[in-house]
């Protein structure tokens, strides 16, 4: 029976996305994890119940994890299909690309399982890497909370889009000619922020263009009986 679901995350944004899952499914056994040693302490009787969902980390799912897991896995990109490993927006920006964006994927045996959802932005003139990040990640956000009912409460797989990844794959020289480092936004974290009227905002804590840009998500719109686009 799938009750469960482990949340591979920063230690940051794991409250902000499992209170989005439970919002769902408010009996769902959320799982935090962290490294490649916490997946591995996981008992395989547990993975046979249980989902993975892994948001914008670079740690690696060992195959003997994903073989066990009884609903699958999946992962949220920082990036999209046209740029999948890491280090995507210093590529998109050295290659002049005129749009970017993330990605919602099945995870495989290889890491590249097949794709689920992409939202795509055109890249405005002059922005940085680190602003990028930003832009791509408050889309993510987005993405995270549209796909929040079906990854808690649909047992099936998630339904797949006929787009296909990119083929080019950075080299680790290339990667660190452009200065690749671990993803800036993901140091700042997901701020759960309790308000008035029963609504909370999830934002990315940076600063956008200036302002702290947040996202305002009602207790309404993460109950169980609100829509969500799949």
């Amino acid at each position: 029976m799938f009750d469960t679901i482990i949340l591979l995350t920063g230690p940051a944004e794991h409250a902000a996305f499992a209170t989005m899952l439970r919002g769902h499914h408010p009996s769902l056994t959320v799982v935090p994890v962290f490294t490649v040693a916490d997946l591995a302490a996981i008992d395989t009787g547990w993975l046979r119940r249980a989902r993975l969902v892994s948001v914008a980390t670079d740690v690696i799912v060992p195959g003997a994890v994903t073989d066990h897991l009884g609903y699958g896995a999946y992962h949220f990109h920082l990036g999209p299909p046209s740029y999948p490993d890491r280090a995507a927006a210093q590529l998109a920006l050295r290659e002049q690309a005129p749009e970017f964006g993330c990605t919602l994927h099945r995870v495989s045996e290889g890491g590249r399982g097949p794709i689920i959802d992409v939202d795509l932005f055109a890249i405005p003139p002059g922005i940085d890497a680190s602003g990028l990040e930003q832009m791509a990640y408050t889309r993510l956000v987005h993405m995270f909370w549209r796909m929040s009912q079906p990854l808690a409460t649909q047992a099936m797989p998630l339904i797949v889009r006929a787009l296909r990844w990119g083929a080019g794959r950075p080299t680790r020289s290339s990667i660190q000619t452009i200065g690749a480092a671990p993803l800036t936004v993901l140091r700042h974290g997901v701020k759960l922020i309790e308000s008035s009227g029963g609504d909370f905002s999830i934002a990315p804590s940076i600063p956008m263009h200036g302002s702290a840009a947040r996202d305002l998500i009602s207790e309404r719109e993460v109950s169980p009986h609100a829509s969500v686009e799949a």
